[in-house]
């Protein structure tokens, strides 16, 4: 509606303003609209979405925040959703549909409390306290420490986050390359985080009770008991070193043809998209003897023929000179080529041109030269091999040479043929470590989808590895937290239980749409999930109250680990099944949701200014 003229406030606003419930409703709606573009498409048996843009270029994907990304949002509640799913495909890398489902759940559910009378203050007071029980219930007794599982969690992770992607059906294939990607990138984390750092063998052990930011109070839990009879080191705070995993160093290569599962995996080696600048050059490279390596030269510069610079006039008087300037300026350039040459490079990668006359003295000199390449790649390249990427040949004295530090060293470098084109592999390299994956796939909007699964897929491993701490997937933390929350709420006597009982309501979303997309009967299984969970409550209280037998413990945590089976439409105990996911998902997810619920349920007014008024 159109704000009125002012007369007896003395106030005009040239342009729109909505107040009160009208703003609210309608934010609320316009959040559900995005929240049900994306939610068919969450769990394993969810459906794909294909977006067409104004020029007709085809997306096919069920990745939710890639969804939101290619929508044009025009209203600013539905901007916050949207915005929401970018943070956690930064912050995490999966979980991103959910987030949406889950914050528009509670948009839902607040607007109709306060349609019902009651404030958005206290529903927000009330949304803020389900929110730090149910974290601080999580951390006490969902997450499960890595160490106690062995190695397999980390494929179970990985296969739970591409169940619902192209490559679920081949998950056993990409799960194993996904972790082995991550883990051949490991780097020790920072020496001076704390002063009293020595923790070499017992830094796995403190990443478990320590993951990131976000399990503070794990620490105060299982930390305490341990650390009068264990090493300094557990004594300390947070930040032992801790391994890195950077994603940035996989490098992901995209070639049309064959199936996926004849993708594959180079172990510290790295594949460039290019090939060689002429025939005459050797298609490998490799060392003489076994021990002997290979240096490559990175170069971010064009290799051609000398040329005066531009407003450089020579006057020549004997026209015999003319053939004397090309031959020096043929000359400078072979003394350029040959510093590169001397410096013991045997490959060279540029990422500009090389002419024929530069090309020629690299054939004389069996040297396998490639141009046109990446500079995003040689960088990673440069960092792999432990080189340099070089600018210029100019010193400091205004000569031109070629420092050997910054050649980068490998085993082997060789061509080979893969799809239509080309490939240069780099095997052994020396460096940081870098690694290097290969799809195949039969188009390009396939290949762009495996693509988008294996970068959520690295993004679970490395977070898990991070923070040695996962979460039972499918519902099971959802049903366990909405049991919790209605026995907390029971235990208020403020306003606010009747926002703590909605978000235990809300949170029941994530198993109902997972139980609709598989065509289940939701009702039926979210109530065999919720009686489990509430089962399994109860015996812990009791079984706490009589300091319970081990046998019970066990039962409980069974009955804790119970989740849906969405394949036969049954309830089953997810851990054995292995579908994990790690707990900053679900932690930062939960945060993220209620954030972004709480950001929108605080606005009552919106005005929007004409342009004239937006000066």
């Amino acid at each position: 509606m159109s704000a009125p003229r002012a007369d007896g406030t003395g106030l005009f606003i040239g342009g729109q303003r909505e107040t009160g419930q009208d703003v609210r409703t309608g934010n609320v709606t316009a959040a559900i609209a995005v929240a049900n573009i994306v939610k068919s498409s969450l769990g394993p048996v969810g459906l794909d979405k294909m977006l067409v843009d104004d020029i007709g270029d085809v997306l096919i994907t069920n990745d939710g925040a890639t969804i939101l990304a290619q929508l044009e949002v025009d209203h600013p509640a539905a901007r916050v959703l949207v915005d929401l799913a970018q943070l956690q495909d930064a912050e995490v890398g999966d979980g991103t549909t959910s987030v949406v489902i889950v914050a528009s759940e509670l948009l839902r559910r607040g607007n109709e409390m306060v349609k019902s009378g009651i404030h958005p203050t206290s529903i927000i007071s009330g949304y803020r306290l389900a929110l730090k029980e149910a974290v601080s219930y999580l951390k006490k007794n969902m997450v499960i420490k890595v160490s106690e599982l062995g190695d397999e969690h980390l494929i179970n992770a990985a296969k739970t986050s591409m169940s619902s992607k192209i490559i679920g059906q081949e998950s056993d294939f990409f799960a194993k390359m996904a972790v082995d990607a991550v883990k051949s990138v490991k780097m020790k984390g920072p020496p001076s985080s704390q002063p009293n750092t020595s923790g070499d063998t017992s830094s796995t052990a403190n990443t478990a009770t320590n993951p990131n930011t976000t399990t503070p109070s794990t620490t105060t839990d299982t930390n305490p008991s341990s650390t009068p009879s264990s090493s300094n080191n557990n004594a300390t705070p947070t930040t032992t070193k801790r391994n890195k995993y950077p994603l940035s160093a996989i490098h992901i290569l995209k070639a049309h043809g064959k199936s996926s599962t004849e993708s594959h995996f180079i172990a510290g080696g790295f594949a460039l998209n290019a090939m060689r600048a002429a025939q005459g050059m050797p298609t490998a490279i490799e060392g003489a003897s076994p021990g002997e390596t290979v240096k490559i030269a990175m170069l971010d510069m064009n290799l051609q023929r000398h040329r005066m610079a531009m407003g450089v006039q020579v006057i020549v008087k004997d026209p015999a000179e003319i053939e004397n300037i090309k031959k020096r300026e043929m000359d400078i350039t072979k003394e350029r080529i040959n510093k590169i040459i001397e410096s013991g490079a045997r490959v060279v990668l540029t990422t500009k041109g090389v002419d024929d006359l530069c090309m020629k003295y690299f054939v004389e000199a069996g040297i396998l030269c490639a141009r046109r390449c990446g500079k995003d790649d040689l960088k990673r390249l440069a960092k792999a091999t432990g080189g340099k990427v070089v600018v210029t040949m100019a010193d400091m004295e205004g000569n031109e040479t070629f420092d050997p530090e910054c050649l980068g060293i490998c085993t082997s470098v060789r061509e080979e043929r893969i799809g239509d084109g080309e490939m240069l592999y780099v095997h052994g390299c020396a460096g940081s470590g870098a690694s290097t994956i290969v799809l195949r796939g039969a188009n390009e909007y396939m290949l762009d989808e495996m693509d988008r699964a294996l970068h959520d897929s690295l993004c679970v491993v490395k977070r898990m590895l991070e923070s040695s701490t996962l979460v039972v997937g499918g519902g099971a933390v959802e049903a366990a937290l909405s049991v919790h929350l209605e026995k907390y709420a029971e235990t208020l006597d403020t306003r606010e239980q009747l926002a703590i009982q909605e978000f235990a309501d809300a949170l029941l979303v994530i198993p109902k749409t997972l139980a609709v997309n598989a065509a289940k009967d939701s009702s039926d299984l979210v109530a065999k999930l919720r009686a489990s969970h509430a089962k399994s409550q109860k015996k812990g209280q009791t079984a706490g109250a009589e300091d319970g037998k081990e046998s019970e413990d066990a039962g409980t945590q069974a009955l804790s680990n119970i989740g849906l089976d969405l394949i036969e439409g049954k309830i089953r105990d997810n851990l054995a099944a292995g579908v994990v996911e790690p707990a900053i998902s679900k932690i930062k997810s939960l945060r993220f949701a209620t954030e972004a619920a709480i950001t929108i349920l605080r606005i009552d007014d919106r005005i929007t200014l004409t342009k004239g008024q937006q000066q």
